[in-house]
């Protein structure tokens, strides 16, 4: 087909293998040609799987192969920048695995690099959790329906809210996985980034953060090496965030508050939202209400999941990168350092960085 949109993959983890190949392979004049994963054998099964032509063992090569227009990492965080800079300096679109980088440093060289491609989109995979009621949200502030914002309270219990269900007690026997290493993650904690971009998108960024961590298990069992490896990021996060809108932000998320909710609310003036994540529900009273009332949210207003069809879409002219551009992945790469930087310092630190 002519314009043909040619995307390689470097990296085919679980999210790369579910979404992103199977979505560009849906897209009319759009060809996965090449795949590099962590090793040969493991990028020739993925080849295998997908009816990719063209295999890879230096993820450097795909990247400069005269075979793609664009790229799509799905690797770990310790690698979205140097793979970010090689392909922009392939003059290659981009589109990276969340979170964008491991600290807000590195975050922001990928912003600027991408400014001096202005001819280039780039796009980090944003956090779907709360797509349902986005909109919904975002109207009743713009229709000033709470009035002056006054507090929110943010409560996720991490893997509850991957699930549907709610928060899991304290787990010693869960294995080491690379999300526990500093050294693969940066400053990235749980589920933390995912929704801070979901607050940001409701009522802007924060302009100050105060927090409190705590490791609770502290060694885990590597099912590679057969040994114990000290956890580095914290499995329960208490936050107070000053908002530029105006409110204050209470977040806590959590690996080990046995049975604990997955819910937003939001406080104002005039009126009163609850967000129930775990059934995807959304209950709203004004001052003159004296209950709560599940509003009915229509299915227009509800966003779904289309990252490989924006990212093609605004490669070929025809939209704008929306969710989610390097200038919001610097925001959440920010909000999660100034975390680990105030539990730290028992400091309260000010955005932006």
């Amino acid at each position: 087909m002519k314009n043909t949109i040619r995307i390689g993959i470097v990296g085919a983890g679980a999210n790369t293998r579910a979404l992103h190949i199977p979505g560009f392979q849906k897209i009319e004049g759009v060809e996965v040609v090449s795949v590099a994963n962590r090793s040969i054998e493991s990028s020739q099964a993925v080849a295998s799987e997908f009816s990719i032509p063209n295999v890879y063992d230096n993820p450097y090569d795909l990247i400069n192969a005269d075979d793609t227009d664009a790229i799509c990492i799905g690797t770990w965080p310790y690698t979205h920048k140097p793979f970010v800079l090689a392909a922009l300096d392939a003059n290659k679109h981009v589109l990276t695995e969340a979170r964008l980088a491991m600290n807000a440093s590195d975050a922001r060289e990928m912003l600027y690099a991408s400014r001096l491609k202005p001819n280039l989109v780039t796009q980090v995979v944003p956090g779907p959790l709360s797509y349902p009621v986005d909109q919904t949200i975002i109207d009743l502030v713009t229709e000033d329906f709470f009035g002056d914002l006054l507090s929110v309270e943010l409560t996720i219990s991490a893997f509850g809210a991957h699930e549907g269900q709610s928060g899991t007690f304290i787990n010693q026997d869960l294995p080491f996985m690379w999300r526990h290493d500093r050294d693969l993650n940066g400053f990235n904690t749980m589920l933390m980034g995912v929704w801070y971009e979901a607050i940001e998108r409701w009522l802007g960024p924060a302009s100050s953060v105060t927090a409190v961590t705590r490791t609770n298990v502290k060694m885990r069992n590597d099912p590679i090496s057969g040994k114990k490896r000290a956890v580095a990021p914290p499995d329960l996060v208490e936050i107070l965030a000053e908002m530029y809108s105006g409110p204050i932000l209470h977040m806590r998320i959590s690996e080990v508050t046995g049975l604990g909710p997955n819910a937003a609310w939001i406080f104002g003036s005039k009126g009163t939202l609850h967000y129930d994540i775990q059934h995807q529900r959304v209950e709203t009273a004004t001052k003159n209400d004296t209950e709560l009332t599940i509003l009915d949210i229509p299915k227009e207003k509800q966003a779904f999941w289309r990252v490989e069809a924006e990212f093609v879409g605004a490669i070929r002219g025809e939209e704008k990168i929306q969710r989610h551009t390097f200038e919001d992945g610097v925001h959440y790469m920010e909000f999660t350092e100034a975390v680990y930087r105030s539990s730290q310092s028992s400091k309260t630190v000010y955005l932006p960085l």
